[in-house]
């Protein structure tokens, strides 16, 4: 398996969807059926494969493709993000590639523009990292 394994909500949706579909070309299956064919798509041997490896623990809080709205360093960004790492429990690596270069300096006497960072952040999207005021370097509107 590679990638990041949608929740287990957005894999019943999916069979659910495959279903309905299927249902509309006069091929009715099971629901049980179409989850299989959902973990097999995922490349699971079954469904219970499927289930054991992504459990009901906790997720990242964004995944990749995702485009995302936030702050970071206290400038607003609309960004695509472009990597997802779990790290341990409850602390996610982000890479986030900005629609428009951020300025990562305060002086008004230069700037230096940034079109991509990586973060560690906690499951509400926040970062560890902190400005010398407290502010969260990187903030995920979720």
């Amino acid at each position: 398996m590679t990638g990041i394994v949608p929740s287990l909500d957005q894999l019943k949706s999916q069979a659910k969807a495959l279903r309905k579909t299927l249902s509309a070309e006069g091929r009715d299956i099971s629901h049980s059926h179409a989850l299989e064919l959902v973990a097999k798509s995922l490349g699971f041997r079954d469904w219970n494969t499927l289930h054991a490896a992504v459990g009901n623990g906790p997720r990242p809080p964004v995944s990749v493709g995702q485009i995302v709205e936030g702050s970071y360093l206290k400038q607003g960004f609309l960004a695509e993000v472009t990597g997802v790492q779990t790290l341990s429990e409850g602390r996610y690596q982000v890479v986030l590639e900005f629609d428009a270069p951020v300025d990562v300096v305060t002086f008004d006497s230069f700037s230096n523009f940034r079109s991509r960072v990586t973060k560690v952040v906690d499951g509400s999207g926040r970062s560890y990292e902190r400005t010398s005021d407290g502010v969260p370097h990187v903030v995920l509107n979720l």
